[in-house]
């Protein structure tokens, strides 16, 4: 490689975090402790996927402190083999008191809270099959389906997941349905409920809010959809407008939370997770062996609900999430190994339009994804209109991201050919539907 090659670049890093570039380091422990790469990413607790994108110098850091903590001590491992300080009929021990030397702590003593994992984020089969119960008495299994002209364009068997064939036209509703149903069942007096969204959050809240007898009140920024805000008072909620940008408009909304005594719900949060994890459940039991799924990225709930999915079934399969060129956050996120803002998220796709990340979100996107693509408002465009003209299932931006990081995708093994993108909503305004097909795809072949 050339001086100055990324990749250089990012094992310089490594060596700097890790002693050593994790190439080197895994050629090691594949010498001395019988580990290949999978047998890596297994004793430090990630994804296989994405510590081969570390490995592979596509990604500077693990992302998680965990993984981080372990792979020092399967470094010193192998130092004290190379040394004679540890004999190779002493590893499999070792391994295991690595695993369980640095497991998260155990829960206090007694009954288990009702809370459930310590992580709120973990996914268990009791809290999945607790969701799909709820979703699904308003939201019947949406379809997977093939369709041969999108093959021809994308040149790999493609799924779609349709979640805009979810009663508010988008996946969100799933989150907002379970994050209602706990806390009725909590018992909780609230007045209210006050969310900050740029439509399909806003949407999945006050839709639920009505399901549950609960008020809604739900603040847009300036310049949002007309016809996600109709849509949002169609189901019942107060609309207020605030704020430039989603941020702004989410710290208006926190404030307006604190003086009228309402209760914030964020865009991200464990309920919502569970809810939408839902749909990803759904795509893996109707397409067995995907080899990768793409997801929109806004502020995470989708692409974490896939990845918990993933991880639940014990799949080997990659999980790509997409953002706009316009909202970089998780990209820029991704590439640090830590939150990053933007700053701005001043872009057509409005469902992805995030300027500040989750810390959380991060947290497991890095831990868990194989790689972030970012598309351009063109590229976007496109897809909106390939999308239309494949499946006459119409897309909004965000809806058409993940077909549009498919597209632009060219860190994927050609060997993973079996694909599902996610169609997370299709909640388009007439004018950005006519600009869209105003940029075009070209001629018809």
């Amino acid at each position: 490689m050339s001086p100055g090659d990324p990749a250089d670049e990012r094992r310089a890093l490594q060596a700097e975090l890790y002693g050593a570039p994790v190439d080197a380091l895994a050629a090691d422990m594949a010498a001395l402790l019988g580990l290949d790469p999978r047998g890596v990413a297994g004793v430090l607790g990630v994804s296989a996927p994405m510590f081969e994108d570390v490995r592979a110098a596509r990604r500077s850091r693990l992302g998680n402190p965990v993984a981080t903590v372990r792979l020092g001590l399967l470094r010193d491992l192998c130092g004290h083999l190379r040394a004679g300080r540890a004999a190779p009929g002493d590893v499999p021990l070792a391994l295991e008191q690595i695993r369980v030397a640095t497991a998260p702590p155990p829960a206090a003593s007694g009954p288990a809270p009702a809370a459930g994992p310590a992580d709120p984020f973990a996914l268990t089969d009791d809290v999945l099959r607790d969701a799909a119960r709820v979703v699904r008495r308003h939201v019947p299994p949406t379809p997977a389906r093939r369709w041969p002209l999108l093959e021809a364009a994308t040149g790999v068997e493609t799924w779609v997941k349709h979640e805009n064939h979810c009663p508010t036209g988008a996946f969100k509703v799933r989150g907002g349905l379970v994050m209602v149903d706990r806390l009725l069942a909590s018992g909780r007096e609230v007045r209210g409920l006050i969310t900050a969204t740029r439509g399909n959050h806003g949407q999945s809240v006050a839709y639920a809010g009505a399901a549950g007898g609960l008020p809604v009140t739900v603040v847009v920024p300036e310049g949002n959809s007309p016809d996600k805000n109709e849509a949002m008072a169609a189901y019942g909620a107060r609309l207020v407008v605030a704020g430039h940008d989603f941020q702004a408009a989410r710290e208006h909304a926190a404030g307006l939370a604190e003086r009228e005594g309402l209760l914030f719900v964020p865009s991200f949060a464990p309920d919502l997770v569970a809810g939408v994890a839902t749909y990803a459940a759904e795509l893996h039991a109707s397409v067995p062996g995907l080899d990768v799924v793409y997801v929109p990225v806004g502020l995470g709930s989708g692409i974490c609900a896939n990845l918990a999915v993933r991880d639940l079934l014990g799949l080997d399969c990659e999980v790509v999430g997409v953002v706009a060129e316009r909202a970089p956050a998780y990209a820029l996120s991704w590439d640090a190994g830590r939150p990053v803002a933007s700053e701005s998220a001043d872009t057509l796709v409005d469902g992805v339009a995030c300027r500040v990340p989750d810390p959380d979100a991060v947290r497991l996107v890095n831990a868990g994804a194989a790689r972030i693509v970012r598309v351009s408002e063109e590229a976007a465009q496109r897809a909106m209109v390939l999308m239309y003209r494949a499946t006459h299932n119409l897309a909004e931006p965000a809806g058409s991201l993940a077909l549009a990081g498919l597209l632009a995708d060219t860190a994927r093994d050609p060997a993973r050919s079996r694909v599902a993108v996610v169609h997370t909503g299709g909640n388009c305004d007439l004018e950005v539907l006519a600009a869209a097909t105003g940029a075009g795809v070209g001629p018809r072949s």
